[in-house]
């Protein structure tokens, strides 16, 4: 099994909810919605950009997806007393049972 490994901080001087981080997930998303889009000539406009501008720019949204859901899961772990780490095992045994990862 392959790992990327990827750590992200806790942001500071952010109160999140469960709610408002939520919308920030979704705002995060569209942004990288909309550079795919615009990456495969979906928005009418003719692509002007080369290949490798806009994978970058892919994958800074893509990050910003990332650090948003990893704030997520701190708010869950802080305000609910959810164990990340505990979850993050049974995510990967998920995985592994739909046969995503081999064992």
């Amino acid at each position: 099994m392959e790992n990327k490994i990827l750590s992200l901080p806790k942001l500071n001087g952010l109160n999140p909810s469960l709610e408002s981080t939520a919308l920030k997930l979704m705002e995060e998303a569209g942004e990288l919605a909309q550079v795919i889009g615009k990456f495969r000539g979906l928005s009418g406009e003719k692509v002007v950009y080369p290949e490798r501008v806009l994978a970058e720019e892919i994958s800074k949204e893509l990050l910003d997806v990332a650090q948003t859901a990893v704030t997520m899961m701190f708010v869950m772990q802080e305000q609910y007393g959810i164990n990340i780490e505990q979850m993050l095992k049974a995510h990967l045994r998920k995985l592994e049972d739909k046969g995503y990862l081999l064992k």
